[in-house]
C-alpha cells in the first residue's frame, strides 16, 4: 500500500491510497461521500474486500472534505467532487497497472459521482456499486424538506453540523451545495447502467433512504442486486454492519470473477 499526492485540473492536491495486488484480477475505485475520507471504516472495509479478491484498488480523498486533499469544506458540491474523480481516473491512466474497463464504488455524494461517470462512460466501467447513493437532487431536496432541515438552511444560508468521523470539526455547508446538487440525477440515464451494480443501504438511513434507493434499482436494465442493512444508518456504524457490508462485497465480487 502506498500514498500518492497528485494535483487535480485546478492545482490543488489530491491524496490517494494506492493497494496494488499480485497478479491483479482488475482495478476498482473507492470513493466517499460528503464530508468524508479515504481512511473512513466503510471505504476501508470495502478496499479490504476488492485487495482480498486481488484487486487493485485507488481510493483517494475529493478536495473540499475533511481528508488530506486541498480545498474547503464549503466548496464542496458535487461538480467538484465528479471533477476530482475525472482527474483521478485520468491520472491512473497513466500509469503501469491500468486496465480498463474497471469497476467504480461510491457512497452517498460519491455514489451519483461513480454513477454519473458510468452513465458518461459506460464501455470504461465493468461494474457499478453505488452505496447509499444520492440519487438524484430533486430527492434530497424533498427528504431534507420533509425533515425540516431546508427552511433555515435556505433562510441563513448555511448548514451546520458536528462531524461524527473527525470529533470536534464543525461542518458548514453553504445553500449554493443544494443549488449545485440539483442540477444531478441519476434517473434519466439509468438505462445507460447496464453494468452488473451493486446497491446496499441502511435499513435506517435517512440521508439516502431504501425507497430512494429502490427507485433507482428498479430502473436499472443489468445484472443487480440490492441489500438492506437491518438497524444500518447511512455510514454503517452500528454492531456487525461493516461486516455484513463487507460480505455483500466479497460475495458479489465472487460473481464478477465468474463472469
Amino acid at each position: 500500500m502506498k500514498k500518492v499526492f497528485i494535483k487535480n485540473r485546478k492545482g490543488q492536491k489530491l491524496a490517494i491510497i494506492l493497494q496494488e495486488a499480485e497478479n491483479s484480477k482488475g482495478l476498482v475505485f473507492v470513493m466517499h461521500g460528503l464530508g468524508g475520507f479515504k481512511e473512513q471504516p466503510h471505504i476501508q472495509v470495502i478496499a479490504d474486500a476488492f485487495s482480498k479478491h486481488q484487486y487493485d484498488v485507488v481510493r483517494f480523498d475529493t478536495t473540499n472534505t475533511l481528508g488530506e486533499s486541498g480545498g474547503r469544506y464549503e466548496d464542496a458540491t458535487i461538480t467538484s467532487y465528479y471533477a476530482d474523480l475525472e482527474d483521478v481516473i485520468k491520472w491512473a491512466t497513466t500509469q503501469p497497472w491500468y486496465r480498463a474497463p474497471f469497476i467504480l464504488v461510491g457512497h452517498s455524494l460519491g455514489g451519483i459521482c461513480v454513477g454519473l461517470y458510468a452513465e458518461n462512460h459506460p464501455e470504461q466501467v465493468r461494474a457499478l456499486a453505488p452505496i447509499a447513493t444520492t440519487v438524484s437532487g430533486k430527492l434530497s431536496f424533498e427528504s431534507k424538506e420533509d425533515a425540516g432541515e431546508l427552511s433555515k438552511w435556505r433562510d441563513t444560508g448555511w448548514r451546520e453540523e458536528i462531524s461524527v468521523s473527525r470529533p470536534g470539526v464543525i461542518k458548514r455547508l453553504p445553500w449554493s451545495h443544494m443549488e449545485d446538487r440539483l442540477k444531478y440525477d441519476l434517473l434519466p440515464f439509468a438505462s445507460r447502467l447496464a453494468m452488473p451494480v451493486l446497491m446496499v443501504v441502511g435499513e435506517r438511513d435517512t440521508d439516502t433512504s431504501p425507497n430512494h434507493q429502490k427507485i433507482l434499482f428498479n430502473m436499472l436494465p443489468g445484472p443487480k442486486e440490492i441489500h438492506v442493512i437491518k438497524g444500518s444508518e447511512h455510514s454503517f456504524r452500528g454492531p456487525g454492519h461493516l461486516q455484513e457490508l463487507g460480505r455483500f462485497f466479497s460475495l458479489w465480487i465472487d460473481s464478477l470473477n465468474q463472469t
